[in-house]
């Protein structure tokens, strides 16, 4: 199964010819400071550790990150050399023309790196991608084997599953979800639309407002009736903390959360927290969930010098080494990665059918309008309808300001 579905991660990316061979111990060090902006995930400190090894090095690892790079990556010269993005969040810094190709550089130093680490964007490698990452479903599994709960695989009976839980008052939440307000609500928009089958777009004109958009909202605000009231400032680390602490029963969450749920120093729930597959809206359809790749770019507005130095560093930080000593931490794409059981509900989700991320600049405009637009009606602010077409309004008038209309 794990084998699929790193073939299927591969559809992520792109190919290139390279042998795989492995790393040495760090043995270089940059000649001048080189820094990271990326997430706060327990890979990316992985990677960041690593690269410190080397010395000359700062991280700055922050859930935030993607608001910081555009205006960092912008400055001249950049704020940071090194940017950890994804198949989502790429896209700003690649129409602001603030990222280099890397071609030269993976020729020169790259010839550990494996074929579908490298993202080709119009034919030039623009990031090199270090992992896969999607939604799965983590549950509590001692509280459902003493409720005698099957393991969900649709929302409908997630529902059933959440509201035996609360009864039972073995937690002070049933669920968890990463429903902050901005993109993290319109992640998990997306998610369920497209389980759903939905098309966000008719050419480049909007297609939300619809039977699905509705269903959407609706099952979106019925799994708030079993989560905190404080939803809407609840991130992936707030929902990963629910969990370590003892607060929530069950969640669907991003896989590169699955391993901290075993970190000793700081969870309460050792062993107790299972992974399956990220549940269907309804029976036979596709997992509400999409597939990514993380991964790393590097700034334009630095000299050709300090980009080779970042380069190597970079590889220093993403080699064998790395993976052996933190193979749980993530689904690496790198060599040396073993599937462990915290990746087998990502790769469920993987197997049962999960879309790719819809990538391109449409859909970063949708994005924005979904995050801004789908707590009014969570809220009850206004119903789905009007939300719906608020969120058309609002895409269509960026998609006129960038000429998509």
């Amino acid at each position: 199964m794990m084998k699929k579905f790193l073939t299927i991660a591969v559809t992520l990316t792109a190919f290139v010819a390279a042998p795989m061979l492995g790393f040495a111990a760090c043995d270089f060090k940059p000649s001048s400071k080189v820094s990271l902006l990326a997430n706060s995930f327990a890979a990316w400190k992985a990677v960041s550790d690593a690269m410190s090894e080397c010395g000359n090095f700062e991280a700055e690892l922050d859930a935030e990150f993607r608001k910081k790079q555009p205006d960092a990556f912008a400055a001249n010269p950049s704020l940071y050399q090194l940017g950890g993005v994804s198949n989502g969040t790429i896209q700003p810094l690649l129409s602001a023309g603030t990222i280099r190709p890397l071609d030269d550089l993976v020729a020169k130093y790259g010839k550990d790196l494996q074929p579908n680490q490298l993202i080709r964007i119009n034919g030039q490698i623009m990031a090199i991608a270090m992992m896969v990452n999607n939604q799965h479903l983590m549950y509590r599994e001692d509280i459902f084997k003493s409720l005698g709960l099957a393991v969900p695989t649709t929302y409908y009976e997630l529902l059933t599953a959440a509201d035996k839980v609360a009864a039972s008052g073995q937690v002070q939440y049933a669920l968890g979800g990463t429903y902050k307000a901005g993109w993290n609500l319109a992640e998990e928009f997306v998610n369920m639309y497209m389980g759903m089958g939905g098309d966000f777009f008719e050419g480049s004109k909007p297609s939300v407002n619809n039977a699905m958009g509705i269903r959407t909202l609706e099952m979106m605000r019925n799994l708030t009736h079993y989560m905190d009231p404080e939803y809407l400032v609840a991130d992936s680390t707030y929902v990963q903390q629910q969990f370590q602490q003892g607060k929530i029963a069950m969640a669907v969450l991003w896989a590169t959360r699955a391993a901290a749920m075993n970190d000793a120093k700081e969870s309460q729930v050792v062993g107790k927290v299972k992974m399956a597959a990220a549940p269907s809206p309804v029976s036979g359809a596709l997992p509400a969930s999409t597939l990514w790749w993380d991964g790393v770019v590097l700034a334009k507005n630095m000299t050709d010098q300090q980009a080779d130095e970042a380069f190597q560093l970079l590889m220093e930080g993403i080699d064998r080494e790395m993976v052996t000593n933190n193979n749980d931490a993530a689904v690496w794409l790198i060599n040396g990665y073993t599937p462990g059981p915290m990746a087998m509900g990502a790769a469920e989700t993987a197997e049962n059918g999960a879309l790719p991320y819809p990538n391109g600049v449409e859909m970063g405009l949708m994005h924005t309008a979904l995050g801004n637009n789908v707590a009014d009606f969570l809220t009850g602010k206004e119903t789905a309808e009007q939300t719906l077409m608020d969120i058309e309004a609002e895409y269509t008038t960026a998609a006129k300001e960038k000429g998509l209309l």
